[in-house]
């Protein structure tokens, strides 16, 4: 059975450059939203959600659906943390990115220059991966090659293990051919910006993304969240029926999917990418 661990928030991004002047005077209602949600959660059989809409760079509406868990039912609202699960990745890529234009990193350096054990099946591969592979799913491995090492949770595998096991995964296709989505290969993206700054990719997140973001309630991980008390809980389907179940704990691979935010956060994140990387008042200021 394939679970749903986390319940994904939903963001409707509108912006007036995508639109017609036909599209455009076509204005939809608050309460059209709404039963565009509520819909949304009977046909998907989902607890809770939540919707954020932003246009011309400001968030216009910005509501919780439904509940935090069938348990206490206690609502969802804006702040409500959800597991983002491999929206995650976008942050390690941008903290990628970040050290590219500080000059501490290229994307086409190869892995082995901060990674020297990395190690994949074919020497020629191993020699040639950089940056940029780690994050484009490209590798030549299969779909979820390796997921077995940290899910189902617990996971008693550490990153230096996964990295050394990488070794031992077959390819399915030529380097570089193909495309099959990849997690291990963001943990290792995780452990460069590590050995780059020597500081952990959590801690990296938060302190160059997040807190400039000032998205105040996220976290890089379930361990790193300061405020447990409105935080959506884990549901899956059992038997047919959605339950609550028990919660994912924090494993190595938080730069592949760990990271706890609210739409309200997740707003900001948005409206910066739309932005261009430019946040807050000052039009020169830049992520």
């Amino acid at each position: 059975m394939k679970c749903t661990y986390y319940l994904i928030c939903f963001l409707l991004l509108l912006s007036s450059s995508y639109y017609s002047p036909l599209a455009a005077a076509q204005v939809i209602t608050p309460q059209q939203v709404d039963a565009l949600a509520e819909r949304t959660l009977k046909t998907f059989d989902v607890p809770g959600m939540a919707v954020a809409i932003i246009k011309d760079g400001k968030v216009i509406h910005a509501k919780g659906y439904g509940v935090r868990s069938l348990k206490t039912k206690e609502k969802v609202d804006a702040n409500t943390l959800f597991g983002i699960a491999s929206n995650s990745k976008a942050f390690t890529t941008a903290s990628l990115g970040i050290l590219v234009d500080e000059g501490k990193l290229n994307w086409d350096d190869k892995v082995i220059k901060y990674i020297p054990e990395f190690k994949l099946y074919n020497d020629y591969v191993t020699q040639e991966f950089t940056v940029r592979d780690l994050i484009t799913h490209r590798s030549g491995l299969g779909l979820g090659a390796g997921d077995l090492m940290f899910f189902p949770n617990p996971s008693n595998f550490t990153i230096e293990e996964v990295i050394h096991n990488l070794r031992y995964l077959k390819p399915v296709s030529a380097f570089r051919t193909k495309y099959d989505y990849d997690n291990l290969l963001y943990m290792v993206a995780g452990e460069v910006v590590h050995r780059i700054t020597g500081k952990s990719w959590g801690a990296f997140v938060e302190e160059r993304i997040m807190q400039p973001l000032q998205m105040t309630r996220s976290a890089a991980s379930w361990s790193r969240l300061k405020d447990t008390t409105n935080v959506i809980a884990a549901h899956a389907p059992i038997d047919g029926k959605v339950q609550v179940i028990k919660r994912h704990q924090e494993t190595f691979g938080s730069s592949a999917g760990g990271i706890y935010s609210s739409i309200a956060d997740m707003s900001k994140w948005v409206i910066m990418q739309l932005n261009h990387g430019k946040y807050g008042n000052n039009p020169q200021k830049q992520l």
